[in-house]
């Protein structure tokens, strides 16, 4: 199993045209009535995340689920389904479907959505296994200090966390050679140097 996550410089816009007005004030009321727990209980973070995620297959809802329920820990408002992050997401898995490459869509900070990649070896990682690497990445992340342990990884954690991310959407493949690649993509993006997540 390998990670890799985006860092970038740029916001991307607020406003999501795949998301109609009429939805986004269902989903804002949503947000405002049913306010996670602490500590949160799954079902509600489940439950929360099943209004959150229209139309969803089984493998996209538990990608959401699973970010969801990191960032109730931390009292973070639940992430989106965004049919458009996914779309992108399962564009850049399709290409890597060939060689499985862990390679991020877009060149260093030259994009404008933040991205967590994952590669597992062999075909038996889902979307549970992805966002749990990325989460456990908590434990190399000082707040304080706000940066990572000497030669460890966190960015895919605190882009999970990211406060102001409001969509995620992603897409995973089983590659040529049977091993898994996942991407998720962020928007607004997270990850700006001297900015903590939360």
């Amino acid at each position: 199993m390998y990670l890799g996550c985006g860092i970038i410089n740029s916001h991307a816009t607020n406003d999501d045209p795949s998301i109609g007005a009429e939805i986004q004030t269902e989903i804002e009321t949503e947000l405002k009535t049913t306010p996670f727990q602490n500590p949160p209980d799954n079902e509600t973070v489940f439950q929360v995340s099943k209004k959150l995620c229209r139309d969803c297959f089984p493998e996209s809802m538990k990608f959401l689920f699973e970010h969801n329920l990191v960032r109730a820990r931390k009292g973070l408002l639940p992430l989106v389904w965004d049919t458009k992050l996914k779309n992108y997401a399962r564009s850049w898995a399709n290409k890597r479907k060939a060689d499985c490459a862990l390679e991020h869509s877009f060149a260093d900070g030259q994009f404008d959505l933040g991205e967590n990649i994952f590669w597992g070896g062999g075909p038996g990682w889902n979307a549970t296994d992805a966002v749990t690497a990325w989460a456990e990445e908590e434990k190399y992340y000082n707040y304080g200090a706000n940066s990572c342990a000497q030669g460890k990884m966190c960015g895919h954690y605190t882009q999970i966390v990211w406060r102001s991310t409001k969509r995620v959407g992603c897409a995973k493949v089983l590659c040529n050679n049977n091993d898994v690649f996942m991407t998720c993509n962020y928007d607004p993006p997270g990850n700006y140097f001297g900015e903590r997540p939360y």
